[in-house]
């Protein structure tokens, strides 16, 4: 299955924001779609002020027009709900709508994201204007989903959220005496005796940096309240929109690893996931790949929705460096490969003011089909159309979890310690890397995932033990898996309250060993292990470690602590444990899962040059193999299966040599299933 039942292809399209323009531009867009393949568009994104310019009135005759324009030429629609920026007159009237940021400081009208999830007048305009709009265009048969308000984001710091954030401990603590000790409020003296003494954490309270604070446990509750805030908004409009037309599937577009919101706990609420990718300049494949695994992994492998890339260049970069040719095009099909059912841009007529009027756009400034990028455009639909159906709904085999888990980020970046530069994402990223590397598959799932239909299961830096997880790792080891974890893991509870008793906490057992003190190396400063003979630096921290039925396989060589493990399997029921007591270098990673894999017999899904990313989809049609040249060379590959091309059509046998120009893609379906 796909997002939504009336769609037979990779949707084509983006954000198209004609209110923007005169209405003779609108039709000279409509041509232009056509030339270029286009069949979508988002609409209505940023239109609040113009639909509601005041209390009570509502005015649709613009994007009635634009509405029916775009059905009458044959287009599909994904509907916001322009909720994304509320209007002048409802900031001035009221002003609790209005943020306040960590320092305290109380926010203007302006900018967008300016609207506090706990303001009572932003939930009854939000959800007024959502029911408005749901019921007045529910007969127009060419919306194929909903997109509600437009990149959830940021905090607020106000009374409002100060307010609901007591009833949210209220709903969840239930007892003062519960709040104080999964607080550990003893602690400096900070013990509550009455719910209207609880502040929030912020610069004038608990934090003495946006990202540091006195009091994790208080900290990391207002990290959850504020995702719960922001979801409660989108809550609120999905219900009342799915009142009305039950049967269009309803989104929003999340922004890959954004650490503001719990995306894994959002995907829940959504009927199905999409985002918007813009990836820095010189990010690696691996780093692109890795958050658009994301975002199929949040709805347990189902495919999303590219709802938004640049065509050529993105605004807000440092350097706003030109797409070079063919990059939008490989990027473009890296999602493709790696889950989405739809490509779409932001946006498709580039804007003439403000802070987009340099952000790539399909129909440039010069306004008409003669760029290079419109060609290009032009030559990917007209490919999208070939494709037709045939990778809808296709899904990753993958045998090889990761486990990413959003309390756990903000309970390490919270922490005062061990280092000031430990980053959750990059450690996570460092064994992702090394799996993409190796063409293994992975899903990247949390701590709520079933585990047992994967092989391999690594948690990075698995700081926190949320509830029953270790036993759930327990069970998962016990039945044959292999568990991989990290220095600094079983450290706490759910609450940022350490577990005592030794670490690695609840997963000792299952390690076999007892870490007894962790040492924090300065940038620049390194240990060092061997591993199969070869030596690789141990940075960032050093966990020390003792054997308690493990099996040491490389030990640190300098410091006190040299001639001590710092890598261990331990053997578990039928399964086994890896502990990497380190921080390392990418190619130590490399090898090591390289080495793991093969002994659990997870094959990649075929070998390639360094700059050749391979992965696979199936679905029942067939299986499909990708091949996505990122180099600025041409690379060969070597088939191991028979294949057909199915952009250009041609046949291929098992161990024939292919040539990847620079950038160009192959995608291939399996001969048997053809």
């Amino acid at each position: 299955m796909t997002y939504s039942n009336k769609v037979s292809k990779i949707v084509y399209g983006g954000d198209y924001n004609p209110e923007q323009w005169s209405e003779d531009i609108w039709e000279e867009d409509m041509r232009m779609f056509k030339l270029a393949h286009i069949d979508i568009v988002t609409l209505n994104v940023f239109s609040w002020a113009s639909l509601q310019p005041d209390e009570n009135t509502y005015d649709f005759t613009k994007l009635d027009k634009i509405m029916d324009l775009v059905r009458e030429n044959g287009l599909k629609v994904c509907l916001a709900t322009s909720t994304g920026a509320h209007p002048a007159w409802m900031a001035k009237k009221y002003p609790d709508i209005l943020r306040t940021e960590i320092n305290g400081l109380k926010r203007k009208f302006g900018g967008r994201h300016n609207s506090c999830p706990n303001s009572p007048a932003y939930h009854k305009y939000s959800v007024r204007l959502a029911e408005k709009l749901a019921d007045r265009y529910k007969s127009y048969d060419n919306i194929v989903a909903w997109h509600i308000s437009n990149e959830f984001g940021g905090e607020c710091y106000c009374e409002n959220c100060e307010r609901a954030f007591r009833v949210w401990l209220k709903d969840k603590y239930k007892t003062i005496e519960e709040l104080n000790r999964v607080w550990n409020t003893a602690f400096w003296g900070h013990t509550f005796y009455d719910w209207d003494e609880i502040v929030l954490p912020n610069l004038l309270s608990e934090h003495f940096a946006p990202e540091r604070t006195m009091f994790q446990g208080i900290s990391l509750d207002y990290k959850r309240f504020n995702s719960d805030s922001m979801l409660n908004c989108f809550q609120e409009e999905y219900d009342t929109i799915k009142k009305i037309t039950p049967d269009i599937p309803i989104t929003t577009n999340l922004m890959g690893f954004y650490p503001v919101l719990d995306y894994q706990k959002w995907a829940n609420h959504m009927d199905f996931a999409s985002w918007d990718s813009y990836p820095s300049n010189g990010d690696s494949m691996a780093k692109m790949a890795m958050s658009h695994d994301l975002i199929r992994g949040i709805k347990k492998g189902e495919p999303f929705v590219l709802m938004e890339q640049t065509p050529s260049v993105t605004n807000w970069q440092p350097y706003n460096a030109l797409k070079r040719p063919g990059v939008m095009r490989l990027w473009s099909y890296q999602a493709v490969a790696h889950g989405a059912d739809a490509i779409m841009f932001f946006q498709m007529r580039r804007s003439i003011g403000a802070c987009e009027k340099f952000h790539g756009a399909v129909i440039d400034h010069a306004g008409h089909e003669n760029t290079r990028v419109f060609r290009e455009l032009e030559a990917l639909g007209a490919e999208l159309e070939k494709i037709g159906n045939m990778t809808l709904g296709a899904k990753t085999d993958a045998k090889a979890a990761l486990v990413f888990d959003w309390d756990n980020w903000w309970a390490v970046q919270l922490s005062a310690g061990p280092s000031c530069e430990l980053q959750y994402y990059e450690e996570v990223l460092a064994y992702y890397t090394a799996l993409h590397s190796n063409h293994i598959p992975v899903d990247i799932i949390g701590t709520e995932n079933d585990l047992s239909g994967y092989q391999i299961v690594i948690a990075p830096v698995l700081y926190m033990t949320k509830g029953n997880y270790d036993e759930k790792i327990r069970q998962f080891v016990k039945e044959g898996g292999t568990f991989v974890t990290t220095f600094l893991s079983g450290i706490t509870e759910e609450h940022d309250l350490v577990i005592t008793g030794g670490y690695p906490g609840p997963l000792r057992d299952i390690m076999g060993i007892w870490v007894e003190e962790t040492d924090a190396l300065p940038k620049g400063s390194e240990n060092t292990f061997s591993y199969k003979g070869i030596k690789y630096p141990a940075k960032l921290l050093c966990d020390i470690m003792h054997l308690e039925g493990a099996r040491a396989l490389s030990s640190y060589e300098t410091e006190f602590y040299a001639g001590t493990p710092v890598i261990v399997k331990n053997e578990f029921g039928k399964g086994s444990s890896y502990y990497i007591g380190t921080s390392s270098n990418g190619e130590f990673y490399e090898e090591f899962i390289k080495d793991i894999c093969m002994e659990k017999g997870v094959r990649p899904v075929c070998v390639t040059p360094k700059e050749v990313e391979a992965t696979e989809r199936k679905n029942e049609s067939g299986t499909y193999l990708f091949y996505l040249n990122h180099g600025e060379k041409e690379n060969k590959v070597v088939l191991e299966k028979d294949y057909q091309d199915i952009l250009t059509d041609t046949f291929y046998h098992k161990n024939e040599e292919l040539s990847l120009k620079a950038r160009d893609v192959m995608i291939l379906k399996e001969a048997a299933d053809a």
